[in-house]
């Protein structure tokens, strides 16, 4: 032991420890220095290709622009719904793209253009000033209320937005312009194109475009986008990030307002889609803000109207930066429909209704409209659908009226009636005596004519439009023999029954016409049917609409055939300047044959061609060849003005075919509410077969 109390052997044992543990130290010090070497060796050498891809990876994006709808044809070629060409803003957000750079563009683009802000609500506002102040935003939520989702704070701060707010905004116009744009940004989704202002098609000549920009662009509505705001804007695109300049498409209509309201309407992109179709369209790949119909041939055949948009497919880097973008579709317009119409017939037919409307008005204060459809008796084209309707002293477009109101008919629908006789077994030849019918409660029932007309067989009683035949019939139908002074014991049963009998000629059921909303007319559930059955025999009691009339006259013109109407013949392929190939063509269809010989058809037409030879339209068409039959239906007014609601009135029809044999063209004339029995019905028939002969004459020509 030396003199300090140490021992050496203990001290050479403690100093062998230590240099024990700092050697352990070290090395495990150089193993995860080796371990980090060999770890980044591996890192650069084994897996660096991976790591560099990752960090360049990109993802692609796709936008979809604007493509036109198909456009439409009549019969014969001629276009009658076209697109055309117009230039518009877009917006386009990414999905790198902050809200306040949205608000930035919104301010940069308001101070170059002009913007309606008439269709802002005051939830657009509340979204705009919450965009716009995201402190005061945030300031509105208490502190418990802040973890919650999102959705739930940001439904909390839109209803604590203060009013005062708002109505500061609803005073500042400049304001509420950067608010109108904003909410145009606001539209869609990520690389979903937004049309903030559209070209009016009026302004789209030069000229046009320079008088109005002369007139200065603060006067001008503030949806009709002008050269001048083109010019301006397409000048500062770079400092608009998302904002383009683009040529977009509407609907352009050669013949007008032609048929204007059975060609349908398109959404806006505002609009987007139907909402109650909504889901239907998304599942087929349709952005929220496309364009679709909204309405009858638009709406009908939307699926082969709608474009395949053109495709730009937009390249971004994990920052979510556009590194570059390409087309990738150039996309095409939609499919082309060829129409049944002939327009050059129906700007005709329209005219002669606006002509006898304007000739009769004057002596029948309660007319305010009617209508004629034209159709081929054998395929069911229709070839004019015309209804004009007077609307406060203006005369309007209502040719849907044809399919979607309903009148009672008259005797127009006499033919059916002898053909419903036929079926229950009534047999050719068959007489009964016109003359008036009185049962109990001193109930007088009688020809129009108030006369007698005597014995008479069906092809006389249609020639001069017998009721008391008719009444015949129609108890014979419900097993009911007549007694003077007596009951008429009739049931719904045999209301029923003659409803079937009718509804074979399409009289009380639909046409089944390729057009939304159509009517199947209206038949009621009397509670008590007895004399109700014989006002059914003569067109008085169910209501049906003209183009269910023409459908009944048809099916005796072809023999026999309910045929569907058709507005659309074909679907082809688009082209620019014509009809491409054909790649649907919607054939004739026969829906059913009626339960009726051909010699029991024949025997109609016959009682039909008397009607213009020597019957009620005796002398109507000259010398056309016309087989047909009128209509005068006792009836009370139910039209737009109510002062005038349960007032007597009558309903005018005319229903024929040309010529009687072979016919080509089947029609019907409605003219309800006149309060004078005139020959404007016939007047209407005469000049629009003589319209669809001259036609047909000058085609053969051509």
């Amino acid at each position: 032991m030396t003199e300090s109390g140490h021992d050496p052997a203990e001290m050479k044992k403690s100093r062998r420890s230590r240099m024990w543990r700092i050697n352990l130290y070290f090395f495990a010090v150089f193993a995860l220095f080796a371990t980090l070497i060999v770890k980044l060796g591996l890192v650069q050498i084994v897996d660096g290709e991976v790591y560099e891809q990752e960090a360049s990876k990109t993802e692609a994006k796709i936008a979809s622009y604007p493509a036109p709808r198909g456009k439409m044809y009549d019969r014969n070629g001629r276009v009658v719904v076209d697109n055309q060409s117009v230039p518009a803003i877009t917006y386009t957000v990414m999905t790198s793209t902050k809200t306040k750079e949205k608000i930035s563009t919104a301010q940069k683009l308001a101070e170059l253009i002009d913007i309606d802000t008439s269709f802002l609500k005051e939830r657009d506002l509340k979204d705009y000033w919450l965009a716009k102040h995201p402190k005061k935003a945030a300031a509105l939520l208490k502190d418990g209320e802040k973890t919650l989702k999102s959705d739930k704070t940001y439904k909390l701060q839109v209803e604590r937005v203060p009013q005062e707010e708002i109505r500061a905004l609803e005073k500042d116009k400049e304001e509420l312009e950067i608010a109108a744009i904003f909410r145009r940004f606001s539209g869609g989704y990520a690389y979903e194109p937004q049309i903030v202002k559209a070209m009016d098609p009026k302004t789209t000549s030069k000229d046009d475009a320079k008088l109005l920009d002369e007139k200065a662009s603060k006067q001008l509505p503030a949806n009709d986008l002008t050269y001048e705001e083109v010019s301006r804007v397409s000048e500062h695109l770079e400092e608009l990030p998302g904002v383009d300049v683009i040529m977009d498409w509407t609907r352009k209509y050669p013949y007008e307002k032609t048929l204007y309201s059975i060609f349908g309407g398109v959404t806006t992109p505002e609009q987007g889609l139907i909402k109650e179709r909504q889901d239907f369209y998304l599942t087929r790949g349709y952005a929220r803000n496309d364009r679709v119909g909204r309405s009858y041939l638009e709406y009908q055949y939307e699926e082969y109207l709608n474009p395949k948009k053109a495709k730009v497919q937009y390249t971004e880097n994990r920052s979510g930066e556009v590194i570059s973008q390409e087309t990738v579709d150039e996309g095409r317009r939609g499919y082309d429909l060829q129409l049944a119409f002939d327009m050059e017939l129906q700007k005709k037919v329209d005219k002669i209704i606006e002509e006898e409307l304007n000739t009769f008005r004057g002596s029948n204060y309660m007319l305010d409209r009617a209508f004629v459809v034209m159709m081929d008796p054998n395929n069911g084209d229709i070839l004019s659908m015309s209804g004009k309707r007077i609307v406060d002293g203006k005369m309007t477009d209502y040719a849907i009226g044809a399919f979607t109101t309903q009148y009672e008919m008259g005797s127009a629908v006499k033919g059916a009636t002898v053909l419903a006789g036929y079926q229950n077994g009534m047999p050719h030849g068959q007489h009964y005596l016109d003359t008036p019918l009185h049962f109990a409660g001193k109930v007088k029932k009688g020809s129009y004519t108030g006369n007698s007309i005597g014995w008479t067989d069906e092809v006389r009683a249609l020639e001069k439009s017998s009721n008391v035949y008719m009444f015949h019939v129609a108890m014979n139908i419900a097993g009911v023999t007549y007694k003077p002074y007596g009951s008429l014991p009739a049931d719904l049963e045999d209301l029923e029954k003659m409803r079937y009998y009718y509804s074979q000629f399409g009289l009380g059921v639909k046409t089944g016409i390729d057009l939304p909303q159509e009517s199947a007319g209206m038949q009621t559930t009397p509670d008590v049917v007895g004399g109700l059955i014989l006002d059914e025999a003569i067109g008085q009691y169910d209501t049906y609409t003209p183009l269910q009339l023409a459908q009944y006259i048809s099916a005796i013109a072809n023999g026999g055939y309910r045929v569907q109407p058709r507005i659309v013949k074909s679907i082809h392929q688009p082209e620019s300047e014509k009809l491409g190939p054909v790649i649907e063509d919607r054939s004739a269809n026969v829906l059913n044959q009626i339960n009726n010989s051909q010699s029991d058809i024949q025997i109609v037409k016959q009682g039909l061609k008397r009607v213009t030879q020597t019957g009620t339209a005796a002398g109507a068409f000259g010398s056309l060849d016309v087989s047909g039959k009128t209509g005068t239906a006792e009836t009370h007014y139910y039209g737009t003005n109510r002062n005038w609601w349960g007032t007597e009135t009558y309903n005018i029809t005319f229903a024929g075919y040309y010529p009687s044999e072979n016919p080509q063209v089947a029609f019907s004339v409605v003219v309800p509410s006149i309060n004078d029995k005139t020959k404007m019905n016939k007047r209407i028939a005469a000049k629009i077969v003589d319209a669809y002969v001259d036609l047909q004459k000058k085609y053969s020509k051509d």
